[in-house]
């Protein structure tokens, strides 16, 4: 058993202000901090609103709004985004939204060096972490460079007001999903542990409060920095079965990335949770339950979010292929992953039963 007393943690060299409103009135101070003088603004086609609102109060910054950021990061797309930057002379980039607006941030990061502000509207988290990912071919492939970390996060509640319940819910299990794999990956640490337990204590107590209450500021910002903890717990480990199995079914699949999280994790947890218990108990007390894979299970069913494969796009006969890609390649896992296992772990995900 791994000595919780011997371990080695990286800080993320990044700097965080948090606070309703900062979108518009810290950016600005963000990228003057860091000497910018001509930044691209990123989102997506959902956030360009907001995008935009940023942009403006960068005033002459500005060199650009570039609105066509896309789920899992198409290797095209951020293609379009680099090349844009390039023609821009832009000397920074500020990306404005969910994953997928940060996702073809840290594209461009990784491919020109530039430094990226982040301003999250949802709880995906990727802006706390030095992890890439791009979908060539029909496949998604990941990485890790601490080049593409947010030089700065401007995390902002306000932001989320808008989100919709339903997108409110499996984001923030998706944070979730977070806390849950760097509770048992091999290079975890107690503080790790501090964040990644109180992250998910956060926002499994925001969550229902937002479903009746969406409007409620307090409850978006302690869902926020829940997620702000979860983020910061999946950036300073690694991922195992969990995340390599929603990569697989996002990538190849075209599976939506926060609803694919929400489905998957009460079964990866389940599959895990006899070579991690400590972990497992830990969520468990997080979540104020005696077992953790059935009460993230039950947290979705209250919550009205997507239990099952089927439900979110998934067909029976791709199970098998699915299974195959999840075991094509080696990654730290506390139990050992096989093509059985893991297809009888999607299987249950498929049908959406409680997980055993």
């Amino acid at each position: 058993m791994k000595n919780f007393l011997d371990f080695s943690y990286d800080a993320q060299p990044m700097r965080v202000v948090f606070r309703p409103g900062a979108a518009l009135t810290a950016t600005a101070g963000e990228a003057e901090r860091l000497g910018l003088r001509r930044v691209l603004v990123l989102s997506g086609a959902r956030g360009a609103d907001t995008a935009r609102a940023v942009a403006d109060s960068l005033g002459d910054v500005c060199a650009g709004v570039h609105a066509e950021a896309k789920m899992h990061v198409p290797v095209e797309v951020a293609d379009r985004a680099v090349e844009l930057a390039r023609t821009l002379g832009a000397d920074g980039c500020v990306a404005v939204g969910g994953g997928s607006a940060v996702g073809l941030g840290k594209a461009i990061a990784l491919r020109t060096g530039l430094p990226l502000i982040a301003v999250p509207s949802t709880y995906a988290g990727s802006e706390m972490t030095p992890v890439w990912g791009l979908t060539e071919n029909g496949a998604k492939r990941t990485g890790r460079d601490p080049a593409v970390l947010p030089r700065s996060v401007v995390y902002d509640p306000e932001l989320t007001l808008e989100l919709p319940v339903p997108l409110t819910v499996t984001s923030g299990i998706n944070a979730i999903a977070h806390s849950v794999e760097a509770l048992y990956a091999p290079d975890t640490s107690p503080l790790i542990a501090l964040m990644a337990e109180e992250g998910v204590r956060a926002i499994a107590g925001a969550l229902p409060q937002l479903a009746t209450e969406p409007g409620s500021l307090e409850a978006r910002s302690r869902a926020l920095y829940g997620a702000w903890l979860c983020g910061s717990c999946l950036g300073g480990t690694t991922m195992g079965l969990h995340h390599k199995l929603c990569h697989v079914l996002g990538g190849t699949f075209g599976l939506p990335h926060a609803e694919t999280h929400t489905v998957v994790l009460p079964y990866a947890l389940a599959y895990n949770a006899p070579a991690a218990p400590e972990a497992a108990a830990a969520v468990a007390r997080a979540l104020d339950a005696g077992d953790a894979p059935r009460a993230l299970w039950d947290l979705a069913r209250r919550l009205d979010a997507p239990r099952s494969l089927a439900e979110i796009g998934l067909k029976e006969d791709d199970l098998a292929t699915a299974a195959a890609q999840g075991v094509s390649q080696e990654y730290a896992n506390p139990r050992p992953v096989t093509e059985d296992g893991v297809l009888a772990l999607l299987r249950a995900a498929y049908e959406g039963t409680p997980p055993a």
